[in-house]
């Protein structure tokens, strides 16, 4: 790994993502880590999960990012390709 000039910086929600993973939806499980945000790979609707319960329609553009902490995100009405950041 190189250098990293800004490790001595805290790492908050306004800050870039450190780590990515791939996002499984599911109708039953939540995410098994909350993303700090998610990124749309291929364009389509995303089913996002709030904190409580509450459920809402995204239509996403490939690139799009949602900066939004979601506890998981449906496999029902989902279309979108998509990844977390954290």
């Amino acid at each position: 790994m190189g250098v990293d000039h800004f490790n001595a910086h805290a790492t908050g929600l306004s800050s870039p993502g450190m780590r990515h993973f791939a996002i499984t939806p599911s109708d039953t499980a939540y995410l098994p880590t909350r993303p700090r945000a998610i990124y749309c790979n291929v364009a389509g609707d995303a089913v996002i999960r709030d904190e409580a319960g509450t459920d809402a329609t995204y239509a996403l553009n490939a690139g799009q990012v949602i900066p939004f902490r979601g506890v998981r995100v449906l496999v029902t009405g989902t279309t979108a390709t998509r990844v977390g950041w954290e």
